[in-house]
């Protein structure tokens, strides 16, 4: 699949190019407006990233596979732009197929508009447009985390796209990856890398603690917020949006390359560029790449 030339936008550190490298696709352009997140990228997986604001760029190379992973940070104009970002570039490069990903919170409220929306604008763009949740800890991520994926196949290419199976949980016979598989050998208390303010009435306003041999919580983007770490005392509710600790003992938040590890992301890695705060935004706005890796492996008899 080495031939597959790829577009990636709204690339961020890599996520989701980590996992098309493992599939052994050719990414010929990326792009994201982060400068320390396009440098995370070029230390890990390649130079074909340009730093940037999107809608700067007018000409893109040809490829056969488009990938857009938008910004979480919610749906009102800024969501609208970014995808309307996507639709202007996928009708330039017109490639086979594309993938987009984003927060399952497209699915609620008023945010389903931008997902009618956004189906409506690819399938006008010339594409047989699906789209579904997934949770990564069916595939294999130490983490509960649904995401939203629209697949598209060019109209005039006969292919039926379908969404991988879980291929973890009880209807699998195989369990959840647990923390515990994720973080062993990992030091107990790494000091300078995670968040030691005290834990605010915010935080402990839901149960943020999963024991060792279950998945964590969602990790996402803010080191004030990402989950406790297993070796925390457990949480027990008090009443409603209100949490304590049953019982006394050392507590803290995960740290970032807890969290990059919980996100799918090798060991081998490199997190170098920005503060700390920094990479935890860049690991929480991540794509898992054993996700993103089964999502596209689907795709395979097409590209």
């Amino acid at each position: 699949m080495a031939s597959v030339r790829t577009i990636s936008l709204f690339s961020g550190c890599g996520g989701s190019d980590l996992a098309l490298a493992n599939l052994g696709f050719q990414i010929v352009w990326a792009n994201d407006i982060s400068e320390i997140a396009c440098d995370t990228y070029r230390d890990n997986i390649g130079s074909t990233i340009e730093y940037g604001n999107i809608s700067d760029f007018e000409k893109f190379p040809a490829a056969d596979f488009l990938i857009g992973c938008y910004p979480c940070q919610g749906f009102t104009q800024g969501g609208r732009r970014d995808s309307s970002e996507f639709d202007r570039i996928l009708r330039f490069v017109s490639p086979q197929a594309f993938v987009v990903e984003n927060v399952n919170g497209m699915l609620y409220g008023q945010n389903t508009q931008l997902l009618e929306n956004q189906v409506f604008r690819y399938r006008l763009a010339g594409y047989c447009v699906k789209w579904q949740v997934l949770n990564a800890q069916d595939y294999g991520v130490p983490q509960n985390r649904n995401r939203v994926f629209i697949v598209g196949i060019r109209s005039d290419l006969d292919f039926q796209y379908k969404f991988p199976i879980a291929q973890f949980g009880p209807k699998t016979g195989r369990k959840f990856r647990s923390q515990k598989s994720a973080l062993h050998g990992l030091p107990e208390w790494p000091v300078g890398e995670f968040n030691d303010e005290p834990f605010h009435w915010y935080y402990l306003s839901r149960n943020r603690r999963r024991s060792w041999d279950r998945p964590s919580p969602c990790i996402v983007g803010h080191w004030r917020h990402v989950p406790l770490h297993p070796m925390s005392p457990p949480l027990k509710r008090i009443h409603t949006d209100k949490w304590m600790f049953s019982r006394k003992g050392r507590a803290r938040r995960l740290s970032y390359r807890e969290c990059a590890a919980l996100q799918g992301f090798p060991r081998s890695f490199v997190w170098r560029r920005g503060s700390i705060r920094q990479r935890f935004q860049m690991i929480g706005n991540a794509v898992p790449p054993p996700l993103f890796e089964s999502v596209v492996r689907n795709l395979k008899e097409l590209l």
